[in-house]
């Protein structure tokens, strides 16, 4: 849900350079995590089963835009982190930021704050809708919420990146960026909730049909 749709020269090398460093530890620490798993697990298959369908998914929804405010979409990340786990989901959306890079969308010195917006809203879907486990609610309200919860929080790095880096070539002042960046949230918000719904159905299917499926990955903590 939240992307930075800026060109390359949109952030100064030193930003680039920072957030790429920082996502590509997270990927790493992801990878080091799902090579511990297979260690762990032999059913290995349907992790990298889930794991395709994802990516296919989110890249295929991740193209549709939606003409509001420069372009807003839906990525599935929500329901990437509940299927795939936070590991798994920082994979993907890894993958997922560069293909779309590769065909325009986004671009490429802006993988790694992407990714680090991406990998916030996997991890925060997943943990509260592990979270809300004990809770008296449906699957439908408990991958809502997760959707919700971890596009907010995406939508929320998203901004601190963007005021953190700075906007080369721009000569208004932050207040004047932070109202702007606060409006868009608001629409990518309002997109959420949709998402949040279709999320919600998805996993009540796959509740009744393929339990298994949402038997996630371990936690990281």
């Amino acid at each position: 849900m939240a992307h930075i749709h800026l060109e390359d020269g949109a952030f100064s090398l030193q930003w680039v350079s920072i957030w790429w460093i920082l996502s590509l530890i997270l990927v790493c620490l992801c990878i080091y995590w799902m090579r511990k798993m297979k260690n762990k697990n032999n059913n290995n298959n349907k992790v990298l089963t889930i794991a395709g369908m994802c990516t296919a998914a989110s890249f295929a929804i991740f193209q549709v835009n939606i003409p509001l405010f420069g372009g807003v979409h839906m990525n599935l990340t929500p329901l990437i982190g509940i299927l795939g786990g936070p590991a798994g989901g920082g994979i993907i959306v890894f993958i997922v930021n560069i293909l779309s890079a590769a065909i325009g969308h986004g671009g490429w010195g802006l993988i790694g704050a992407n990714t680090l917006v991406n990998i916030t809203e996997v991890s925060i879907a997943y943990f509260t809708y592990r979270g809300l486990a004990k809770a008296k609610l449906s699957s439908f309200s408990r991958a809502g919420i997760a959707t919700l919860a971890g596009l907010m929080f995406g939508n929320i790095i998203m901004i601190v990146i963007i005021l953190v880096s700075g906007i080369q070539g721009v000569t208004q002042s932050r207040m004047d960026i932070l109202y702007g960046l606060s409006l868009l949230a608001g629409v990518n918000m309002g997109v959420a909730a949709i998402e949040a719904v279709l999320t919600g159905y998805v996993i009540s299917y796959i509740q009744k049909v393929r339990p298994d499926m949402l038997q996630e990955a371990e936690p990281l903590v």
